[in-house]
């Protein structure tokens, strides 16, 4: 069976930079990293400048076309905003990953305005997936409105002026009553989640076909789960010892019950739900970035156009 996709090794990645300069410094890497993440500014040069200069010629080719069909058509059609998917496991980086690849891309003069959105928020609220039956199934394809988050992408990709989405609190664990994220005809729009490259059950319409770009963040199993540990550990000293916080009764557990409780949770829910669902989907992004057990990545593979 003939390859789908180009591989590349980490220097060969890497050199792909040409001259894109780093637009980023350590403050700037500092505010983006999430809980846990090992991140430096070597890992953005080598690998996500590459990514930024791709996406760009990418962009810039459908703006253009754009000027093209309006040109034909005689008329100024609304913006429509480059959407781009960012998927992978829980734990696997691919949040931070999301926000630099949004601080870089907004740094190219031909398309600033790049916002980004997260699935969670069309979770289901917990008083829904509790009537369901389903709340200890968060994060698996049917605890989402993909109808909704289909919806959303529909109004995004038709140039509506305004499109708002629910927003998700991580520390009450629930959708947050009347609150909303609003997207306004941005250049570029980031959708990060857990199941964005999911093939729906009735097969008619999919998230991802209105992305113009997917990336799939992949490790190894055993490197996520061990770092899903480590995040909740790390959890376990700051947003747990909230008492908002839903998980605020794990805050005082010995690390010996916080271990034991972190691999339950991953191997009843999360572990799970990547073996499941979201490792499956892995071949249908455009572009897979491998990380190593050090987080660092190691092979970039790029879909053939």
């Amino acid at each position: 069976m003939p390859e789908r996709y180009l591989s590349f090794s980490r220097d060969d990645w890497a050199a792909l930079r040409a001259a894109t300069p780093l637009t980023l410094r350590d403050h700037d890497l500092a505010a983006l990293r999430g809980i846990n993440d090992q991140i430096d500014l070597d890992e953005v040069a080598a690998v996500y400048l590459p990514l930024s200069r791709l996406l760009n010629l990418y962009v810039s080719a459908v703006q253009d076309l754009q000027r093209v069909s309006s040109t034909f058509l005689g008329s100024i059609a609304p913006k429509v905003p480059y959407v781009i998917g960012v998927a992978g496991s829980v734990a696997v980086g691919k949040s931070t990953f999301a926000r630099i690849l949004q601080a870089l891309l907004s740094r190219w003069p031909d398309h600033p305005q790049v916002d980004l959105l997260t699935t969670d928020g069309f979770l289901y609220p917990n008083a829904e997936l509790i009537e369901r039956g389903i709340l200890d199934r968060k994060g698996f394809p049917e605890s989402y409105d993909t109808r909704s988050l289909l919806e959303f992408l529909r109004s995004v990709k038709s140039g509506e002026p305004e499109v708002s989405a629910p927003v998700y609190d991580h520390v009450t664990y629930d959708i947050l009553d009347g609150e909303v994220v609003t997207v306004r005809r941005p250049d570029i729009v980031i959708v990060e989640g857990l199941n964005v490259l999911q093939v729906n059950r009735e097969g008619v319409e999919f998230v991802s076909d209105y992305f113009d770009f997917s990336i799939y963040v992949d490790a190894d199993e055993r490197d996520i789960e061990e770092w899903y540990v480590q995040r909740f550990f790390a959890l376990r000293e700051s947003v747990f010892t909230n008492p908002s916080s839903y998980f605020s009764n794990f805050a005082d557990l010995t690390d010996a019950e916080t271990d034991a409780t972190a691999r339950a949770i991953w191997h009843s829910i999360n572990g799970k739900n990547l073996v499941e669902n979201i490792a499956p989907t892995r071949e249908r992004a455009s572009l897979i970035l491998r990380k190593e057990r050090d987080h660092r990545v190691s092979e970039v593979q790029l879909r053939k156009l």
